[in-house]
């Protein structure tokens, strides 16, 4: 199975209020072909930091079934317990024997460390469908990925892409929330 670029997007939220908008956008990329998600999670950690998970998605129960937890194995949470566990570490123990290079401490990211006490979180994992055809030319002319992030709006002021005044209310819009958490 040929899968394309994934990403794992972790949105955060003080005060959740999922009444289906993110779901409604991420069914209409679907259904334009743009990204197929591959798993969505949303975690709730109480003021303890006690994680609570139930699963987001808009897979069909067919993809459901054929793809199970990814990002709960993708971060070590463990939804399938003690078994989903031992799997993935088989998994990985495969991998290395085959020469795959798979994560280590060092490379390791926290995700649920991440995550404030009393909020919730969105653990998207989307394939981006639309890169597939640019994935495939640039690994023919011979080229690959060195690293990828997003940009903060704020840093496209100084190349000429928005204003400050747009800047500061995108910036705004994106970490707004996470400003309470201090």
């Amino acid at each position: 199975m040929s899968i394309g670029p994934v990403q794992l997007i972790v949105l955060g939220f003080k005060h959740p209020n999922f009444h289906g908008e993110v779901i409604a956008e991420l069914e209409r990329l679907r259904q334009s072909d743009t990204v197929r998600v591959i798993d969505a999670l949303a975690v709730y950690k109480d003021a303890d930091g006690e994680v609570e998970v139930e699963h987001l998605s808009n897979l069909t129960q067919e993809e459901a079934i054929e793809l199970g937890s990814k990002v709960g194995a993708l971060i070590g949470l463990g939804i399938d317990g003690e078994a989903g566990l031992i799997t993935g570490a088989e998994r990985g123990a495969e991998a290395a024997v085959d020469g795959v290079a798979v994560f280590d401490d060092a490379r390791a990211w926290d995700v649920l460390g991440d995550i404030p006490n009393d909020s919730a979180a969105a653990l998207l994992l989307i394939e981006h469908h639309w890169a597939v055809p640019l994935r495939d030319a640039i690994a023919r002319a011979g080229g690959f990925r060195l690293s990828d992030g997003f940009i903060s709006p704020l840093d496209l002021v100084g190349i000429g892409l928005l204003a400050a005044e747009e800047a500061e209310v995108l910036h705004d819009l994106e970490t707004a929330a996470a400003a309470n958490y201090n």
